[in-house]
Order: C-alpha cells, then structure tokens, then sequence
C-alpha cells in the first residue's frame, strides 16, 4: 500500500504533472528552490499557482543565498560585459536580490 502525500492542509496529493526543461532552465529552477528554502514541490506548485512566497531565514537558506553570490560573483568576474544573453545570470541576481531585501524589511 502505498503512503498517501498530504500537503500542510492536509489535501491529498495524488495527481502528478510533469514537463520538459533544458538543462539550463533546470539548473536555475534548482537555484529558485534553493533561495526559496521550499521543497521543489511546494516552490513549483506556489509559483504555478500564482502564490506568494515567503522566504523564512534559516542556516540552509543562508548558505544557499551564500554560494550562489559566490557563483554570481565568478561569473560576473569571467564577463567582460553583462548583455542580455546573461539573462540568467540577470534573474538569479534579481531573486538573490530580492529574497535579501525581504530579509531586510522581516
């Protein structure tokens, strides 16, 4: 028998949704998540759903804000130019950006 997922209202979770992404997009969705301090799950169907996020600080979401600054930071050294076909760079720095301001205004 299997174990049926509950979500934090206690709704039963039992249809699943899939869809394609490349690599890049993955890999940025997985930084999103890790800002997020969500599960992959939870950060996915709050953002599908149009739900605002709150970011609540914590040591893994700081060490997560942490290295990818530090990413960010090699990247933008690497750079001679930040153009428009960085615009992953550009929207992880906006979402670092924003989650700090957050932390700033709680």
């Amino acid at each position: 028998m299997t174990q049926r997922r509950t979500d934090s209202r206690n709704r039963w979770r039992n249809k699943v949704v899939s869809f394609r992404m490349s690599p890049q997009e993955a890999d940025l969705l997985d930084m999103f998540v890790k800002i997020s301090g969500l599960s992959k799950q939870d950060y996915i169907t709050s953002r599908v759903l149009q739900r605002r996020i709150t970011v609540n600080g914590n040591p893994r979401t700081y060490k997560a804000l942490k290295d990818l600054l530090t990413q960010v930071l090699y990247e933008l050294r690497r750079l001679e130019a930040v153009t428009p076909d960085n615009d992953e760079l550009i929207l992880l720095t906006d979402r670092i950006n924003t989650t700090l301001y957050g932390f700033k205004n709680n």
